[in-house]
């Protein structure tokens, strides 16, 4: 299916491609196809844009305002958007609070992918307070936007919503899934999607699609993402650097020049977040020693941690299942959870999120690759998105719970003190499925 997407006579059609449910395997079967796209960083003219909902500055556009994770939620917070033409002087304004008044200078960054040129900004923000409520909006050249809410991490309890793969060929599920779960967890104090956000990395129209999705939900609280293996895809489906996520979402550092923007970790609340790049086998060619520096910021990060809770969030899953038209494919541990699994043991993880298989599924505690309740809880979080896998998975041995079949798309709940964490998942109607509880 093609889709024109809101041009106007004269402009670029954006184009979004559907992929087979058969390529859409073999892709994420890791296969080794290698190539690149063309991308570009650079000053200079920009191309016409589509035209969709976005504040007005002035004559030009504000578009894609998100909020993202800080490292220190509570007196920090990451503002971004893009823009059509070039901004002066553009900046952050907060009303409210210790702040109140403040101005703080966002860096721009001219970035071109998929035939479409467009300006980044990012402000830090920082100073505030712990617990406080504020406002902010964007403005350059002496005109102002609309005020968006701001809320910091009181160092309390808290729930954060948890998106699973969000890729879609039609991303009208993944923003009635997103939008009624933000209507129905109004508290939620920020969002997670846990990879392959879009289908295709490189495609412009899909990103604009992702982005309306959450239009009115990232302006107001953070987004913490993950990368996946589907935002490494070119145009081509080949493999390339994920360059426009990396553009995107100004994460918190890890401390690497090369990884900076893969991996990361951030706190809110009484937890941890240690975030992972998985996708060791899309990056050999350009990263060949990313697992073993990764893994080593792993456990210095996790070391350093005061919470009282640790969490990992990882796109690929550690567990492997058969599949049942393949026999030769054998139930057991993937790459990624022989190379990480020990590592979770070693550093006592109370739970690990992945995704990337479009199911749910709770596995209870594991330890040392068998069950365990001195283990870290695993949860694979199912799928937000509307590419599914009706009855290709055969139930794996450690599984403890699957959700109804065939699945539709989900969303789950994280709440967490400084004595519990409950993870909950729901069905897009908002009917509760499962439940799993950690108590300290």
């Amino acid at each position: 299916m093609k889709a024109k997407i809101g041009a106007e006579p004269g402009e670029r059609v954006v184009v979004m491609k559907k992929i087979s449910r058969r390529q859409f395997l073999q892709l994420c079967a890791g296969m080794a196809l290698l190539g690149g796209g063309g991308w570009a960083f650079s000053r200079g003219l920009v191309l016409p844009e589509v035209r969709d909902k976005a504040a007005v500055l002035g004559g030009d556009k504000v578009q894609a305002l998100r909020q993202v994770a800080a490292s220190d939620n509570a007196t920090a917070r990451t503002i971004m958007w893009q823009s059509p033409v070039q901004l002066t002087a553009p900046m952050v304004e907060l009303s409210g609070g210790a702040g109140d008044g403040k101005t703080f200078p966002a860096q721009e960054e001219s970035f071109t992918d998929d035939g479409v040129s467009s300006y980044l900004y990012t402000a830090q923000v920082t100073g505030l307070t712990a617990g406080s409520t504020q406002q902010y909006r964007v403005s350059a050249g002496g005109e102002a936007g609309d005020w968006h809410a701001l809320q910091t991490d009181g160092g309390g309890a808290f729930t954060a919503l948890v998106f699973p793969d969000s890729q879609s060929n039609d991303y009208s599920d993944w923003r009635h899934l997103a939008q009624d779960a933000a209507a129905r967890v109004p508290e939620a104090a920020f969002f997670i999607n846990m990879g392959d956000l879009v289908d295709n990395g490189e495609d412009h129209g899909q990103w604009r699609a992702w982005f309306e999705a959450v239009d009115g939900i990232a302006d107001r609280i953070p987004v913490a993402p993950l990368l996946g293996n589907h935002e490494t895809y070119n145009q081509a489906w080949k493999v390339r650097e994920p360059l426009a996520y990396l553009r995107y979402f100004a994460v918190p550092g890890n401390g690497s020049a090369e990884d900076d923007r893969r991996y990361y970790s951030f706190d809110y609340g009484p937890v941890h977040f240690l975030v992972l790049d998985t996708q060791h086998e899309e990056e050999k060619e350009w990263h060949p020693e990313i697992l073993a520096r990764q893994q080593a910021w792993f456990r210095d990060d996790v070391r350093k941690s005061q919470k009282p809770w640790n969490v990992v969030l990882m796109h690929k899953d550690p567990l492997q299942y058969r599949i049942g038209s393949r026999p030769e494919r054998q139930e057991g541990f993937s790459d990624e959870g022989k190379a990480w699994m020990p590592l979770f043991d070693e550093a006592g993880i109370d739970l690990v999120l992945s995704a990337h298989l479009h199911t749910y599924r709770n596995r209870g505690h594991i330890k040392d690759f068998r069950r365990d309740e001195k283990g870290p809880l695993y949860i694979l979080t199912g799928v937000a998105g509307n590419v599914r896998y009706p009855g290709l998975w055969v139930d794996h041995a450690l599984d403890t719970y699957v959700a109804p079949q065939p699945e539709t798309d989900n969303y789950l709940t994280l709440t967490a003190d400084s004595a519990v964490l409950s993870v909950r998942c729901f069905l897009p109607d908002g009917t509760q499925i499962d439940e799993a509880t950690l108590r300290k």
